[in-house]
């Protein structure tokens, strides 16, 4: 059995997933990478077939019709032999920190494993400016194996996210649903799904994950999240929908699973409000009919307890109130 199983979800990628899969064989025998070809059109699965045919003992190549990107990683998932999995998205990287992270994770298995390894991601912008690390040492332990118990609270900007968490591969064949067919931001349900099933954790501090952001059409730019603003409602209500709070017994796990929704809440308010139009306001309204009908004493809480509601403001106004607020946490955070 690998130690982890690396999925690689590619859709017409050939210019830049080669230096993904490099950063990767670094990890040698010791990792599975799974490359998924979710039906591209260019020579993206000529490229895969060849590493695989170069590395059989450490890629697999799994080409499918066009299912999205959650597809890919339900696929991965299904095909995984390692004992930990992580997804890699085709433009990011892995920095030189992995040899080493592979060390402490075969440490950690020595020691009786964890569900979840957590390291830092540095945001890399193809313009150069903004980059930074989201590092979470104000909010995990270091150099020890912990519990939800032993975790300080997580500052606004930091998210336990797909970029940040490997996770133990039998704890997330736990999810109840697959991720869904051809939606994006799927990797937030994700992560919040496959949370609530986590008691022992472990938090390297390097920077392993090289998130890259700047390419036009990538699925966090500003206009593309506006367009797919169904998606972030779809993706947000599936992730509340896939718990309920008061059932979740350690308070600490309870508190940054509160955090997450509403990080996520906020996220889709903002790109659906963007649009500044009815029909839009008309989509978050039925997001918060859905929620509150699931869970009552949590949906009407986020919608009308939190400040989410400044930004969920009625009319021309609220539009352009949240369009504001939007502009001042971009300028702050840049995640796009």
């Amino acid at each position: 059995m690998k130690l982890l199983t690396v999925t690689v979800p590619c859709y017409n990628s050939q210019d830049y997933m080669e230096k993904c899969i490099d950063s990767l064989l670094v990890g040698g025998e010791k990792v599975e990478i799974i490359i998924i070809d979710d039906g591209s059109k260019d020579n993206t699965g000529a490229i895969a077939d060849a590493y695989a045919q170069r590395y059989p003992t450490i890629v697999k190549v799994i080409h499918q019709e066009n299912g999205g990107h959650g597809e890919g990683i339900n696929q991965g998932l299904a095909h995984a032999t390692g004992t930990y999995f992580k997804v890699v998205d085709s433009d990011d990287v892995l920095s030189e920190d992995f040899p080493a992270f592979l060390r402490k994770l075969e440490r950690c298995e020595r020691q009786g494993g964890v569900d979840l390894f957590v390291t830092n991601y540095f945001y890399v912008h193809t313009d150069g400016v903004g980059d930074r690390s989201i590092n979470y040492a104000n909010a995990l332990p270091q150099r020890k194996i912990f519990g939800w118990k032993d975790t300080k609270a997580f500052r606004m900007h930091q998210m336990l996210t797909i970029h940040s968490c490997t996770f133990r591969t039998e704890i997330m064949r736990r999810w109840k649903e697959p991720l869904p067919k051809h939606v994006f931001y799927e990797d937030n349900l994700m992560v919040c799904q496959t949370l609530q099933h986590v008691e022992k954790m472990y938090y390297m501090n390097v920077d392993l994950y090289r998130y890259w952001i700047g390419r036009p059409d990538q699925s966090v730019q500003q206009s593309v999240s506006m367009k797919r603003y169904n998606h972030q409602i779809l993706v947000t209500e599936r992730c509340f929908t896939s718990m309920r709070l008061d059932e979740i017994q350690e308070p600490m796990l309870k508190k940054y699973l509160k955090h997450e929704l509403f990080m996520m809440f906020g996220i889709s308010i903002m790109f659906t409000r963007l649009n500044k139009t009815e029909e839009t306001d008309a989509a978050l309204d039925k997001m918060w009919e859905n929620c509150i009908a699931h869970d009552p004493k949590w949906g009407k809480h986020f919608r009308k307890h939190t400040p989410l509601r400044l930004i969920c403001m009625p009319g021309k106004f609220g539009r352009e109130f949240t369009g504001t607020v939007y502009k001042v946490a971009n300028k702050i955070v840049r995640f796009n």
